[in-house]
């Protein structure tokens, strides 16, 4: 009974079956477009908030003060020690003059503050820095700096975004765990169902001399179709919900800041996972249901 390997008799095999049990086949897509469309959302949600992270790295900076005893020369002679920092990444020096000017931005028509001397304001740094992550210990490095009256950063604000992602990481790597576990039980159970109607019709194989891989690889493609079309499906339902929510976003007044990744520019990242990701769940359902019927 023995056959060789046929991909077109294992394939329509494994169709054939899907179509007679069309409901199950049906339930089985269906919860496994619900479950790689959640495990995809909080995933993508993951990614957005790296990337405004990421963002906000390249963007955030803080403030040190120079002495106020210091000349401008003397100020100057500073921005080699902070630039050797560790995570420091630009360093800008800001004269009193210039300071002036940003400080006098936007309050023009006040005259008061129009004819205040420069030189009660500070000679300053513009300090960059690589990883947000370690900004606090940066910011305490450069208050090292002899010369550096004080600093004025928004660590609260860094630790914040850091913990917001981490935890955004955190839940949607449980939730593609679980889901996909998920995801494999229902699939096994729905082939499992198919084959317990099969069963007595796989003991006649087994009995005849039929190998364990050819009663399993009908089985194994019914798997992959219904994991890969349940990916395919997920794939442009999850297009349409993300573009429809990244323009809620967009064009939510409290939400200026959020920088939203098209869906277009990660496609190529996407639609192998989706797709993989459903063959895994498909393929690897079908062998744990046909394994114990194999055991004749």
């Amino acid at each position: 009974m023995a056959r060789r390997f046929d991909v077109g008799y294992y394939a329509k095999e494994g169709v054939q079956s899907i179509f007679t049990h069309g409901l199950m086949s049906f339930a089985a897509v269906c919860m496994t477009v619900a479950c790689l469309l959640i495990m995809g959302s909080f995933s993508l949600l993951a990614v957005n908030l790296d990337h405004m992270l990421g963002d906000l790295e390249a963007e955030n900076e803080f403030l040190a003060y120079i002495d106020e005893t210091y000349t401008e020369e003397q100020a100057r002679a500073l921005q080699t020690q902070i630039e050797a920092v560790p995570n420091v990444s630009t360093v800008t020096f800001v004269t009193r003059a210039e300071a002036k000017a940003d400080f006098l931005e936007g309050r023009e028509s006040n005259p008061l503050l129009a004819d205040m001397p420069a030189e009660k304001l500070r000679d300053r740094y513009r300090i960059h820095v690589t990883d947000i992550e370690d900004m606090a210990e940066t910011v305490h490095a450069v208050e090292q700096v002899t010369g550096v009256a004080r600093t004025r950063a928004a660590v609260e604000i860094a630790q914040g975004f850091v913990m917001v992602r981490n935890i955004a990481t955190g839940v949607a790597l449980v939730l593609v765990a679980m889901l996909l576990l998920i995801s494999l039980f229902i699939i096994s159970n729905t082939i499992k169902l198919a084959t317990f109607y099969r069963r007595e019709e796989i003991a006649i194989m087994k009995m005849c001399g039929a190998t364990n891989s050819f009663v399993r690889w009908p089985f194994v493609f019914e798997g992959m179709i219904l994991g890969l079309l349940g990916a395919l499906v997920a794939f442009f339902l999850q297009w349409g919900l993300y573009e429809l929510v990244g323009r809620m976003v967009l064009q939510s007044n409290g939400l200026q800041l959020a920088t939203i990744l098209s869906y277009t520019s990660m496609i190529r990242y996407i639609l192998p996972v989706f797709c993989g990701t459903g063959l895994l769940i498909g393929i690897g359902g079908s062998l744990l249901a046909i394994r114990k019927f194999l055991q004749v």
